[in-house]
């Protein structure tokens, strides 16, 4: 059942941020299903309490499986806990507990002081996984930065003539759209602007209760008014970070058009910076997107939390073909960032690797 709740959870991506991905299943005292309910942050609703609403009189004695530790405090909506106490659930079982200060612990602590069972770490991996952008945020203060990048089999995101559309096959770039829809902004540097004119958008089709904020980074203000972001400005956010001294003219003109220009000490470059920004602007995920000077900066600072590459079985050769990622990379192979918890999958032609550097796997293992 836990892994229904899970599933359940997964019914609200897209749907819940900035709160976590909570799903719940309500057994009777006879272990069968009584209630089932999804969280979604515009629906106030908690996962709990609607499936408890559907469960009615028979979640009396009964059991509780859901993703997340339940929360005690009086938010958007009354404590689930107090929701749980009341309905005469009997049993709790979670795989993880929740890293919000004014959650974790105390969930579980106020049902055990009801005489309520609790039951933790079913399941344990897969719920950190499935909320990891959630726990970062909170045990961070920082965004869950997630690298993506396409290239052939050597390594390269295009020919030394720049051509680059396209390396991967239309099922992995749909699966690109599919990790868009999972995070709250994608990055970019202004050189992939300037090169490809890209949208940025969520092209996947599902709902999200945000737009996915388009962020660019551009020290010197070289992005073009005409390009397509710039243009949908008004109506899909963009955040352009540049350094201070950035033309002004220019900042201002991007301004009225929609743009948040961001101007900051290192401008871009200070990644550090840009990653606490979105923080305080209630940013969860980043999907970096960046060409390869973009990757490089954030790996070359340790700034990356997890890395997808879709690689196509093509080789495209020579020196100066473009490199999939750049930056400084490291002196020696022993410090090489190295994936673990590696998943391969087949996108139609193309493979899908994903993985989290070893020194930063899925928070809370």
């Amino acid at each position: 059942m836990t892994r229904r709740a899970l599933e359940l959870a997964a019914l609200g991506t897209g749907l819940v941020s900035p709160g976590p991905l909570v799903g719940c299943v309500i057994v009777d005292a006879d272990g069968k299903i009584a209630g089932e309910g999804t969280y979604f942050f515009d629906d106030v609703t908690h996962a709990e309490v609607a499936a408890l609403e559907l469960a009615g009189d028979k979640a009396k004695g009964g059991t509780a499986y859901i993703s997340l530790e339940p929360h005690s405090h009086h938010g958007r909506t009354p404590p689930c806990t107090e929701a749980l106490i009341e309905a005469g659930i009997k049993r709790v079982v979670v795989p993880i507990e929740d890293p919000n200060p004014l959650v974790s612990g105390i969930g579980f602590a106020t049902l055990r002081e009801q005489g309520i069972e609790i039951r933790e770490g079913i399941l344990k991996r897969e719920a950190e996984i499935q909320n990891e952008k959630f726990i970062h945020w909170h045990r961070t203060g920082r965004p869950f930065v997630h690298l993506k990048f396409a290239g052939s089999l050597d390594g390269s995101c295009a020919t030394r003539t720049g051509e680059s559309k396209w390396i991967t096959g239309e099922p992995a770039r749909g699966r690109g759209q599919l990790l868009r829809h999972q995070y709250d902004a994608i990055l970019v540097g202004v050189n992939t602007v300037l090169a490809d004119n890209p949208g940025l958008t969520d092209r996947s089709g599902l709902k999200r209760r945000r737009d996915l904020k388009r962020i660019v980074l551009d020290n010197r203000l070289r992005i073009d008014p005409l390009c397509s972001i710039v243009q949908s400005a008004s109506s899909i956010p963009v955040i352009v970070f540049c350094d201070r001294d950035a033309d002004p003219g220019k900042a201002a003109k991007l301004s009225e058009m929609g743009v948040s220009v961001r101007k900051q000490k290192g401008g871009g470059k200070n990644l550090a910076s840009v990653l606490d920004a979105l923080a305080a602007d209630d940013v969860q995920g980043v999907l970096v997107e960046g060409g390869p000077s973009v990757s490089g900066s954030f790996l070359d600072n340790r700034l990356v939390d997890k890395v997808t590459a879709f690689v196509s079985p093509l080789i495209i050769g020579g020196t100066g073909a473009l490199p999939a990622v750049g930056g400084e990379g490291p002196a020696s192979l022993a410090e090489a960032l190295r994936l673990k918890d590696v998943r391969f999958e087949r996108c139609g032609g193309d493979f899908e690797i994903t993985g989290y550097p070893e020194s930063r796997a899925p928070d809370g293992d």
